[in-house]
């Protein structure tokens, strides 16, 4: 008599029908696999194609997510009857994966692992917590002007050497520091180069340990960089819903998701929306953003690198991204060819959280006076290029000088670039940065020089920095002596 189960078990096989590109379209005589079930075929199984859509009742097409080199028609295809998954764990912690959970390390395998799938639905409303609260980051300019929030979406607008990977590095080491929570960072086209960077800064830098890299390289199929940002988030939410710990989740980046998209709607023969991008673009990104959120267990707070294409923020990208976040992080280059690091634009720089109701009265109303004296010392610097300072009324040049204390005190030396710069890093309480603004606005600075507060931490190390307050030290010293 046969085991139906051992039948059951079998693996249930089809014949590849075509082959254009990455897109690949398989036979099954019976048991026509499920919308995402892995199919695995070419030698060894190492080809792997996700079932996208049933063209009938024995037909399937799906997408390949490695390379389709040697694959040909007639070839036997292996149904695993089961999605992507990936491995969750604490022993993922340290590690570095592809999209199918392999560690790319070089390191030892991975061992006591449980393997989830990547499409997940998002926590119900009935479990999401309700409550705003404030993620603070340690790094001044931030917590005073964009406050972050907990279980929230940032968005972080930059081009290239303005400071993008040296802030979400410092927002690893502080999360760690401070929160004992667990950092992920998802590569979606990244440069191979800079992921391998990335790898060996973290590891010098000490914050590997709790830590998990997930890389969907710029040189994979679009299929492979598609499913990178739903790996990293089942990985995340593992944290988060098992061992109830807060995530900080690092996408670099969000348009490469959307592009990847592009590519395989394409391939899919969709018609193309407006610029030629997917029609599903709103529910594709819906359904990976709505996955980041806080619920009663824990918190996953994402900050998302974004790519503008061509300097236009009315893209389809980036507006559909602009409505997810709650906080939009905007770096300037002006502000880092000053020297001003982190070089955070604070005028065009945004956050839902900065309202009375949720940051308090007396930091909403020191954030609006900070915006409104540096917003004036903008206007005021065409007239100092032309006629020169001497020029302004007497209350113009006082804006100005506080415009220009504030600009400095808002800078910081980082942990992450200490070996570099042989200035020690600085965690900043709240606190300490919103004494120090209001201390600088209330003119208790103006005889101290600017330099004394560029890249210090709290408003009392100014005093070590000047040479008035070295002597006034020295004074006190020789009197009480």
């Amino acid at each position: 008599m046969i085991d139906r189960r051992l039948e059951s078990d079998a693996p249930k096989l089809g014949v590849v029908v075509s082959v254009r590109g990455s897109v690949v379209d398989v036979r099954f005589e019976s048991d026509l696999p499920a919308i995402y079930t892995v199919l695995r075929m070419g030698a060894e199984r190492q080809i792997v194609v996700e079932v996208l859509a049933q063209l009938d009742a024995r037909q399937v097409r799906g997408i390949a997510l490695t390379p389709t080199q040697g694959l040909a028609r007639g070839m036997v295809v292996e149904n695993t009857g089961r999605p992507l998954q990936v491995p969750v764990g604490t022993n993922t912690l340290s590690r570095m994966f592809d999209v199918f959970g392999n560690v790319i390390d070089r390191e030892a395998d991975l061992v006591d692992v449980e393997w989830r799938s990547v499409h997940r639905s998002p926590p119900p409303l009935a479990r999401r917590s309700t409550k705003a609260e404030v993620f603070e980051t340690g790094i001044k300019v931030i917590d005073v002007l964009v406050p972050l929030e907990r279980g929230g979406k940032a968005g972080l607008f930059g081009g290239a050497g303005v400071g993008k990977t040296v802030l979400l590095t410092e927002m690893i080491h502080n999360m760690i520091g401070q929160h004992e929570g667990v950092s992920m960072f998802c590569g979606i086209g990244e440069r191979s180069r800079e992921g391998e960077e990335l790898y060996r800064e973290m590891k010098a830098a000490g914050v590997l340990p709790n830590m998990v890299m997930v890389f969907g390289q710029m040189n994979e199929p679009p299929g492979a960089r598609f499913r990178v940002g739903h790996a990293a988030l089942t990985m995340a939410e593992y944290f988060r819903d098992d061992e109830r710990r807060d995530v900080l989740l690092l996408i670099d980046n969000v348009f490469r998701f959307i592009q990847a998209g592009m590519e395989v709607s394409g391939l899919m023969g969709q018609m193309p929306s407006r610029l030629g991008y997917q029609p599903t673009l709103g529910t594709e990104l819906s359904a990976l953003e709505e996955r980041i959120a806080n619920t009663d267990k824990g918190a996953i707070t994402s900050i998302q690198a974004v790519y503008v294409p061509a300097d236009d923020f009315t893209d389809p990208a980036a507006v559909h991204t602009f409505s997810h976040l709650s906080a939009s992080i905007v770096l300037s280059r002006k502000r880092a060819s000053e020297g001003l690091y982190p070089a955070i634009d604070p005028l065009q720089s945004s956050s839902k959280m900065a309202t009375p109701g949720v940051v308090g009265p007396r930091h909403y109303a020191l954030a609006q006076e900070i915006r409104r004296t540096l917003a004036q010392y903008a206007e005021l610097k065409d007239v100092i290029a032309m006629l020169g300072l001497e020029q302004l009324a007497r209350e113009d040049r006082k804006v100005v000088a506080r415009a220009r204390r504030l600009e400095r005190f808002l800078t910081q030396p980082f942990f992450t670039t200490g070996q570099f710069t042989g200035i020690e890093g600085k965690l900043v309480s709240l606190e300490d940065a919103l004494d120090g603004c209001e201390r600088i606005l209330r003119d208790e600075f103006e005889d101290t020089p600017e330099s004394a507060l560029y890249m210090i931490g709290a408003i009392s190390e100014s005093r070590q920095k000047s040479p008035a307050g070295a002597e006034d030290e020295h004074a006190a010293d020789t009197h009480e002596s």
